[in-house]
């Protein structure tokens, strides 16, 4: 088995190749990333084949140094390649039965490689060292050492991002993933998907080197904030303002929805701002259940008021007048607690 700087994580250093200290925060690592991207970007520098080979590297340093776990598997990684290394020649351990030797094996699990969404740079998910390290030990010794057969390897998990719009979060949609190594793959997102949900495609990723199952595509979902609507669960929230005159008199009001009609919603009269009126079934549609639409009233006070308005305001309070104050009881609570 061959290693070399293209794959393996022994012979690379990500952070020389950001530019960026090992102990650089993850906006720092960002904020670089961003900036070398650009600058390498195929579409800055046309039939540039070094520039293309240079986005890829940053993109791979940045899709391991991104995500907090990959990062911390990598620095114990390099880590141990600080340390002797054992390789199959006289006297290592291939003498014993043809196995591979420390370094190769190593080199052969954790090489390189990275994929992109039309968002974000992503990176291969590398097999836990623990559970690694413990399949070497015990009775049975390394591959072929000591009469230790493994079956065949399952193939590394890819992980990948995407950013969805709110819309196509709720009712679903086709992403098409891309990578500069060639990968491709449409994934049709679940409806109602959430920010930070994580999709995983069964044998989507990495096939397995020794003719096993390949591994799964694991996406992680961002969506995207909507102007006028909020996510609740399955129900969805909108605030809708009305007039002094539509609250205390009673209305019917036209309310925006997310497929687009709007619904017609009944105010009831002496509406105060801040109560919520529920329209059933037009919120998100999961296989579980629907949601509602919960509607937030706020009612707007004019900023001014002609001399007809302003009087018929204060004949209306005059009309309204008593003797009770409307924050006295909240005036008791407080002197009480």
């Amino acid at each position: 088995m061959n290693t070399g700087p293209q794959n393996s994580w022994f012979d690379k250093d990500f952070y020389a190749v950001l530019g960026v200290s090992k102990d650089a925060s993850a906006d720092e690592i960002k904020k670089t990333y961003r900036k070398l991207a650009r600058k390498y970007h195929p579409d800055n520098n046309p039939g540039d084949t070094k520039a293309e080979d240079k986005f890829k590297e940053i993109g791979e340093a940045y899709a391991v140094l991104s995500d907090k776990e990959q990062r911390e598997q990598y620095d114990s990684v390099r880590a141990m390649a600080g340390g002797t290394r054992f390789s199959a020649g006289a006297g290592g351990p291939s003498q014993g039965g043809g196995g591979a030797g420390f370094e190769d094996l190593f080199g052969g699990l954790f090489n390189g490689g990275h994929t992109r969404t039309r968002t974000t740079g992503t990176g291969d998910v590398p097999p836990d060292l623990a559970d690694l390290l413990n399949n070497m030990g015990g009775a049975g010794g390394m591959g072929g050492y000591g009469g230790y057969s493994p079956g065949p390897a399952k193939g590394r998990d890819i992980t990948a991002k995407t950013t969805l719009s709110f819309t196509e979060a709720v009712e679903g949609t086709t992403v098409k993933l891309t990578g500069p190594n060639g990968f491709k793959v449409s994934m049709r997102t679940p409806i109602g998907v959430k920010n930070g949900q994580k999709i995983r495609l069964r044998g989507k990723g990495q096939k397995s080197p020794s003719g096993g199952e390949p591994g799964d595509l694991v996406v992680t979902v961002t969506v995207d904030e909507h102007p006028v609507f909020e996510r609740d669960g399955n129900n969805l929230r909108i605030t809708v303002p009305v007039t002094f005159d539509e609250a205390a008199l009673g209305a019917e009001i036209k309310v925006p929805t997310l497929a687009g009609m709007p619904v017609r919603v009944k105010v009831p009269a002496g509406t105060p701002s801040g109560r919520v009126l529920r329209v059933k079934g037009r919120g998100v549609k999961t296989k579980a259940r629907t949601g509602d639409l919960l509607v937030l009233i706020e009612v707007v006070v004019p900023k001014r008021l002609g001399d007809k308005a302003r009087q018929a305001v204060e004949d209306f309070a005059a009309a309204t007048a008593s003797d009770e104050d409307p924050r006295g009881e909240l005036l008791a609570r407080a002197k009480a607690s």
